[in-house]
């Protein structure tokens, strides 16, 4: 692919949007990044299917197929180009380090297919870039659902209660950060500290960002780089998106050597906690080692969903399970997450002790 030249002395951008299965929002999701405002030929779009088969594809390559049509017609300057490239190891880190490989631009702009970016994001970004000096910048993440449990877990997740200090679901002043939602990176980051892990199913971002600032690197945060974000509408996909989250932390965690923030290991004390007091009523048959630890998250859930649910009444009754399998999953996963990947070092640990080459060959 020919590279993309600059001009004005404006920052060339690179669009890495990596996919799978997508079919649903994958058009809004392009086309909010086609609308940007910024100078269309200093802009690339790459994007990284999972071979998905629910039709993703061919909806890419309509929407290709027309900007190649509209280049043509009216001139190479009409449109950003479109590449769409095979990602077989179908995860979103195996995507994303595929379309890093193919990208041109200084700045290499991040976007989900599950999300809508604002037509000025770009410009915001870079900008953001410039005027900081940051090496990444975000945004806020906006989430919302086309139901009425969807719009209960976009509240649930929108609050300091539902997610914890994430400051990018609900601040509102701009600041240095330790990780964004997507994320604009300079070029040269990833020259400096490598590219994402693959093996992160979940969590990627994290650890690219925790990675970045134990290097040195700075994040900015700026509502300004504003997206909306589509968030799962049944409490089954939450519990699996979470769940996912706590039990890849624990590998990041184990990868860098340090928590990021406190922040993180609250759900797994919470279940952790909760099971023990269970345990305890069952053993000594008394119930207040039940409410111990159930008695005050309750009365923390109750005042959170009278809160959160103010501005929305009709996702107040929705609120409190929501509430708790944010916790309940992320927590749960975090100490699965904790036993399997401790088990799967030990392992690793154990087959380099040993003489014979091929346990490394088949060590998991």
């Amino acid at each position: 692919m020919c590279a993309v030249p600059k001009m004005n002395n404006l920052k060339v951008v690179s669009v890495i949007v990596p996919i799978r299965n997508e079919a649903a929002f994958i058009e809004r999701s392009l086309g909010a990044i086609l609308a940007q405002d910024y100078p269309k030929n200093l802009m690339e779009i790459i994007v990284a299917d999972g071979m998905s088969d629910d039709g993703t594809r061919e909806i890419v390559q309509r929407i290709t197929g027309n900007q190649k049509s509209e280049r043509i017609s009216k001139g190479a300057n009409a449109c950003p180009t479109i590449l769409l490239l095979d990602n077989p190891g179908k995860v979103v880190p195996t995507g994303l380090n595929i379309a890093i490989k193919y990208a041109k631009g200084d700045v290499i702009v991040r976007v989900d297919g599950h999300c809508v970016i604002a037509s000025d994001y770009i410009k915001n970004c870079v900008d953001m870039l410039q005027k900081t000096g940051a090496d990444n910048v975000g945004g806020l993440q906006r989430a919302v659902s086309g139901n009425l449990l969807g719009n209960a877990i976009a509240a649930a997740t929108g609050c300091p209660f539902g997610v914890g200090w994430s400051r990018f679901h609900y601040a509102g002043k701009p600041g240095w950060i330790d990780t964004v939602y997507l994320g604009a990176y300079r070029r040269e980051v990833f020259d400096r500290i490598g590219n994402f892990d693959e093996e992160l199913v979940r969590n990627q971002d994290d650890e690219f960002n925790f990675r970045l600032t134990q290097s040195g690197g700075k994040i900015w945060m700026d509502p300004s780089i504003r997206s909306v974000y589509y968030c799962r509408s049944s409490l089954p996909g939450l519990w699996k998106q979470y769940y996912q989250y706590g039990f890849y932390k624990v590998r990041v965690i184990q990868k860098r050597g340090a928590v990021q923030s406190w922040r993180h290991l609250i759900p797994a004390v919470f279940v952790s906690c909760l099971f023990l007091t269970i345990f305890m009523a069952l053993l000594t048959f008394n119930p207040l080692w039940g409410i111990a630890i159930t008695g005050p998250y309750i009365s923390a859930n109750l005042i959170a969903c009278l809160w959160v649910g103010r501005r929305n009444l009709r996702v107040l009754p929705l609120l409190p399970v929501t509430f708790l399998i944010l916790h309940l999953s992320y927590g749960l996963g975090f100490l699965c997450g904790i036993a399997y990947w401790w088990r799967k070092k030990s392992k690793k640990k154990l087959s380099s002790l040993s003489p014979t080459p091929l346990l490394h060959k088949y060590d998991l």
